[in-house]
């Protein structure tokens, strides 16, 4: 059996690494001037949106014509898997495919979280001026502008509390092994064994 198993291609993981540069670049920008850091942030902070953005709809593109979309969507094996990983269930309970519920539950929450932020920074791109349009303010009321204002920065809060959570999770020992994957793009076949069904996700030998 080969020493090592492709779990992420490079695309996968410049995408990954990419966005989340973005996002921490977004959060920085949009949450240190709260605290009363003063920089000039608003240019570096709808280009980092821009960026973002453009990373998202590769994603998206990427994820709906050139890989398996469904492989993100979960029911109950997926919860059976996950309480018999943590003793709740029986030990024979089937073990998940290539990513775990926690792990999809993760994407999802990024999704919308993700997608809201962008939404709404569009909108909020219309009242500033740049390179490339002036600025219209009076496209929304007032009250509606609010409520753009609500979602963004819920949003913000909701990246703050799941870049915690992702943060905290993959340092675990146990799970060190899918932080080097995001990194070298590779598991070793006894991680496989361990923690994933070969007859769910078979990947294949690393290059």
């Amino acid at each position: 059996m080969a020493e090592h198993l492709t779990r992420h291609k490079l695309l996968s993981r410049l995408l990954h690494w990419l966005m989340a540069a973005s996002v921490l670049i977004l959060l920085a920008t949009g949450l240190l001037p709260v605290f009363g850091v003063k920089f000039n942030w608003n240019t570096i902070h709808w280009v980092a949106g821009l960026v973002l953005t453009g990373l998202v709809l590769v994603h998206i593109i990427r994820a709906t014509f050139f890989q398996n979309l469904l492989s993100m969507g979960f029911g109950w094996r997926d919860v059976r898997a996950t309480l018999g990983g943590i003793g709740i269930a029986r030990a024979s309970v089937p073990k998940p495919g290539k990513y775990t519920l926690p792990q999809k539950l993760m994407h999802l929450a990024i999704t919308l979280a993700g997608l809201t932020a962008i939404v709404t920074g569009i909108l909020l791109l219309l009242k500033i001026d740049t390179p490339f349009w002036h600025r219209n303010p009076y496209l929304l009321s007032e009250a509606r502008w609010g409520v753009v204002y609500v979602f963004h920065d819920l949003s913000a809060l909701l990246f703050v509390t799941l870049l915690m959570l992702h943060i905290y999770f993959t340092l675990q020992p146990d799970k060190w092994f899918y932080l080097r994957s995001m990194i070298l793009g590779w598991i070793r076949p006894d991680e496989l064994q361990r923690n994933h069904d070969p007859g769910r996700w078979s990947p294949p030998e690393a290059p």
